[in-house]
């Protein structure tokens, strides 16, 4: 039984697993680069171990150093939490191999799963609608011609081993298809060490919709519905709502009945992400990939479903078999979550780290914070820029709105810029209001001003 979890991660989601794993009576080790040294995740662990210098790399990415510290600190079980090594299946193998629970799905799944382009095979062998597109990798301009042909333009070439808009470029004539062929296999190299490359149909504005998975190790795999994360700069996500605003019941059982298909067919045990484009105007929704870990925006569906996923995840990989049924899950209100970054909105959304002179956080019914830092904390440069995530939720979409109004203008902080002005201007959007928001949202209201 896992009674020591060392948490390999940083910043608010290792304050998140801290929390769960001491709710379940287990003692906890934060893993922890030198700019971390004095986290708030730091503070609130039983037990920390410093793994190395800032740069991750040489960190939170060097897992030879986590797995010895967790074999140090005597730790069951390791929890990856969300980037750097929560998709690595290198690092889940080496885990087991070492006698240490992975809190995760099997290496094979994270493996499979992560190469996009195979992912996609594999579901599509499943019935699971896939974007139109390449079967597998393109490995010559040649196929990438004969794909295009067939699909028409426009199409996206895409990285196979990674995403966050790297190694990823639209096309729109023939004449440019070769320069972004090679452009993005280049970037894909660059950024992922893997110059794979694959085409799909670009779907020009439509709402990228994920499903939350639960797996145990018993072939159960219920789906906890949907989120709509279609607010997103670069392919990076800025704010999430679920259930989604504009998804009828019909539609929203069968793409969890369809993202569950999904999840079983590969042996899925663990939380995880099945996501989708919808197109608003053909109500067609495509698979596109599978996330095999935490979301960042996981709280959204704990506010709708009651079920607490980090715990669920510490759960099943202690073995334990899902104690509640498809059937029994209901959605129950509203929720949103503004990732709040220390960005300035105003130039580009550049980075702001520096040191929070000032903290007053939002309170009162409804509102939940998933925060690392506390006032005179500084924000060390190495890492992702976020602050906080204000979740909110209320009784419909209407009050959970108006809630999230109310806990932005309470939400105060000093000494560095935040992106708290730009969540005050979409919540005040007519285009947010109605639902009806697509992906080209954020570069919509800051080019056209909609």
């Amino acid at each position: 039984m896992i009674s020591r979890i060392l948490i390999a991660n940083r910043g608010e989601i290792a304050v998140r697993i801290i929390r769960a794993a001491k709710e379940l009576g287990l003692k906890t080790v934060l893993a922890h680069s030198k700019a971390d040294r004095d986290s708030l995740a730091a503070k609130l662990a039983d037990e920390t171990v410093c793994i190395g210098p800032p740069p991750a790399v040489e960190s939170y990415l060097f897992y030879q150093n986590i797995i010895s510290a967790a074999l140090a600190t005597k730790s069951d079980a390791i929890h990856p939490g969300y980037g750097f090594l929560a998709e690595n299946w290198q690092f889940a193998d080496a885990c087991r191999a070492m006698k240490i629970r992975f809190i995760g799905p099997k290496s094979s799944v994270i493996r499979n799963m992560g190469d996009k382009s195979k992912a996609k095979t594999l579901v599509k062998e499943s019935g699971v609608p896939v974007v139109p597109g390449s079967d597998g990798e393109i490995d010559s301009l040649q196929k990438a011609l004969e794909v295009v042909e067939r699909v028409g333009f426009p199409v996206i070439i895409k990285a196979s081993a990674g995403g966050g808009g790297k190694g990823m470029r639209i096309v729109c004539e023939k004449k440019d298809v070769e320069k972004s062929f090679n452009s993005a296999a280049y970037e894909a190299q660059q950024a992922f060490g893997d110059s794979r490359v694959y085409i799909e149909k670009y779907i020009a504005a439509p709402k990228h919709i994920e499903v939350q998975i639960l797996g145990d190790k018993h072939g159960n795999v219920l789906h906890l519905f949907e989120r709509d994360c279609s607010i997103q700069r670069r392919h990076q996500k800025l704010i999430e709502e679920a259930p989604s605003p504009i998804i009828d019941n019909e539609t929203r059982m069968k793409m969890g009945e369809i993202a569950s298909k999904a999840a079983q067919s590969v042996g899925y045990d663990s939380a995880g992400t099945i996501e989708f484009l919808y197109d608003i105007e053909t109500r067609q929704f495509y698979f596109i990939e599978m996330n095999t870990r935490i979301q960042v925006e996981h709280p959204i569906t704990e506010c709708i479903t009651g079920i607490d996923l980090i715990k669920y995840q510490i759960r099943i990989a202690d073995g334990d078999k899902l104690d509640f049924s498809q059937d029994k899950l209901k959605i129950t209100g509203h929720a949103i979550e503004c990732r709040i970054n220390a960005e300035d909105p105003e130039k580009e959304f550049n980075p702001s780290p520096g040191k929070i002179s000032q903290l007053i956080v939002p309170g009162g019914p409804g509102i939940r914070i998933d925060s690392g830092v506390y006032p005179g904390y500084s924000i060390p440069p190495f890492y992702d820029s976020m602050v906080a995530k204000l979740i909110v939720w209320g009784a419909d979409r209407r009050e959970a709105v108006d809630r999230m109004k109310r806990a932005l203008d309470e939400f105060y902080i000093e000494g560095i810029k935040t992106t708290i002005p730009f969540h005050k201007e979409v919540m005040r959007n007519r285009i947010f209001l109605s639902g009806q928001y697509t992906t080209d949202f954020v570069g919509k209201i800051q080019n056209q001003g909609v």
